[in-house]
């Protein structure tokens, strides 16, 4: 078995010569964080989507197991691949929240809630989950970002959750609990997947967090598949590839290095520009349609974003 090497770790600066120096090496391994971050933040906004898809051809309790059951055969295949040895005990507490959160909580729940409510709808999680997830990283970490980077963070929420909440009419409804519940455990998952990024690399955070769900999705995905009816056809097929790949390991991967570059607060406020996208998505690919307020608020949540990530934590 071969050993972690503490140069993957997120949080460390490597010096080679006198030229290369921390002032030009931290801006850099900012710029790439924030990049990694970002990429994550694309691929979660194609989630609902691939999931609306992925409910055309699957029952919503097989899609949930059948797409952690294949992200856990890609990540453990390369743990396996590359010989990496377990996850030191201490690290297993904070590996189990992340696999409740993100691998078997959000999914679940958001699955749940989009069998009856429409993709705009459930963009209602993500406009609300940067400033949760801000919540949940100050009371798990101690980190107090600054009272601009709260007010900021508030202001895009809530630009967000008015856009969202406007075009699905404000009813509550059982879908939306739902979807509130999934935030409360994802944001809980990101903020320990991102404390456990900072030392072992992010994509072996999710790995595990997949492997130690297969014996509960496994078996959960036989018997699904054995109860609800499923029908082959492309989009269900192309939606639960996505969900498991891009969605559950890929996205989730480089989230978490990005999140350990950056810190947790400033990544989470990339979010904001996640339910904005699906929206774009959701025109794309399922053809619904936008209001006039998108550019309007895409422009306030823009702005939101430039000023979370110019303050200081």
């Amino acid at each position: 078995m071969r050993a972690q090497s503490s140069a993957t770790e997120p949080t460390s600066i490597a010096v080679s010569g006198p030229a290369a120096g921390p002032a030009t090496t931290a801006p850099a391994s900012h710029r790439l964080g924030t990049v990694q971050a970002a990429l994550g933040v694309v691929a979660f906004s194609l989630t609902f989507p691939a999931t609306a898809w992925g409910l055309e051809g699957f029952g919503p309790w097989a899609l949930v197991a059948v797409r952690s059951v294949l992200a856990a055969a890609m990540a453990g295949s390369c743990l396996l691949f590359l010989r990496v040895r377990l996850p030191e005990r201490r690290h297993r507490a904070g590996l189990a929240v992340v696999a409740a959160g993100v691998v078997l909580g959000f999914p679940m729940l958001t699955t749940l809630a989009l069998e009856t409510s429409t993709t705009s709808h459930a963009a209602v999680v993500v406009g609300l989950l940067p400033l949760t997830t801000a919540l949940f990283s100050a009371l798990r970490t101690g980190v107090r970002p600054s009272r601009t980077f709260w007010a900021a963070a508030l202001a895009g929420a809530a630009a967000v959750l008015a856009f969202t909440v406007t075009q699905s009419g404000g009813a509550f409804t059982t879908a939306d609990g739902y979807l509130f519940g999934a935030l409360v455990v994802c944001a809980a998952g990101y903020t320990e997947g991102g404390r456990l990024a900072r030392v072992m690399p992010g994509w072996q955070v999710i790995g595990w967090a997949l492997v130690l769900c297969l014996p509960l999705t496994l078996p959960a995905a036989v018997v699904a598949l054995s109860y609800e009816p499923v029908v082959w056809n492309a989009h269900g097929i192309a939606g639960v590839l996505w969900v498991a790949a891009g969605s559950q390991f890929l996205g989730l991967m480089v989230w978490y290095r990005g999140m350990a570059t950056i810190g947790i607060p400033k990544a989470s406020q990339l979010q904001l520009a996640q339910p904005l996208l699906t929206l774009v998505w959701s025109v794309l690919l399922l053809g619904e349609h936008l209001t006039v307020a998108a550019p309007l608020t895409a422009a306030a949540v823009l702005v939101c974003i430039a000023v979370t990530q110019r303050s200081r934590s």
